[in-house]
């Protein structure tokens, strides 16, 4: 089975699915990240060129401790999707789902309150639509959460993640935590969402719904047999 994780930026794929992807390829499975943005094609309006040059080193050094099997590195213009033409960031989704043809796909919550989130969760919706080539062969498609971004939508306007499926992480959480911590460049201080600390505490609460020492919650958008 082929397991992709859309990213929107490097470090939301260990955030959100680090635990899952790490016991996905400890049982065998084929587990592949696509990480979606980066300087893109044109001057950008912030960064650099080199400005993605260290995270994306810690990107690979994280998914190699999760047992990642294949990294891909997109180049849409980061923090700037909600200003691109929605047909672009389709094509280059629906370009990775025809190069990995995964059975499972987990994409980023579409009402995080990072644009670029929503961006890449509406055009997973797009490619993976259910009657066409490519989604017909994706048997499901979860949201995960993501640390400081998916729980910040203004209440009662942006529907809230309320989580339909758990993944028990128990035997993992040290090494989703060891992943995070090659993000160097992307820690935050404890007691702010993107710490070890709170990565930790996430996955306790998520594991008390479960009744387990440790679990990732996921929203479940489709499933087909």
């Amino acid at each position: 089975m082929t397991i992709l994780v859309l990213a929107p930026h490097a470090d939301d794929e260990v955030l959100g699915v680090g635990g899952t992807m790490a016991r996905l390829a400890a049982e065998g499975e084929d587990v592949v990240v696509a990480v979606l943005t980066g300087h893109g094609e044109k001057p950008h309006p912030l960064f650099a060129p080199d400005a993605w040059d260290q995270v994306r080193q810690e990107c690979q050094e994280s998914c190699s401790i999760l047992g990642v099997s294949r990294l891909l590195f997109k180049e849409l213009p980061a923090v700037s999707l909600d200003v691109m033409p929605a047909w672009q960031i389709n094509t280059t989704v629906m370009e990775v789902l025809e190069e990995v043809k995964p059975d499972t796909l987990y994409v980023p919550f579409a009402n995080d309150l990072h644009k670029d989130h929503g961006a890449i969760a509406y055009a997973a919706s797009v490619a993976a639509r259910p009657y066409l080539p490519i989604g017909k062969s994706i048997s499901r498609i979860l949201a995960y959460e993501t640390l400081s971004e998916t729980h910040l939508s203004p209440a009662y306007i942006e529907p809230a993640f309320q989580p339909s499926s758990f993944c028990d992480i128990s035997n993992f959480i040290d090494l989703k935590v060891k992943a995070l911590s090659a993000y160097k460049s992307q820690l935050q201080p404890e007691c702010m969402p993107r710490s070890l600390t709170c990565l930790r505490a996430l996955a306790t609460l998520r594991g008390s719904h479960i009744g387990v020492e440790a679990a990732e919650a996921f929203v479940l958008l489709r499933e087909t047999c």
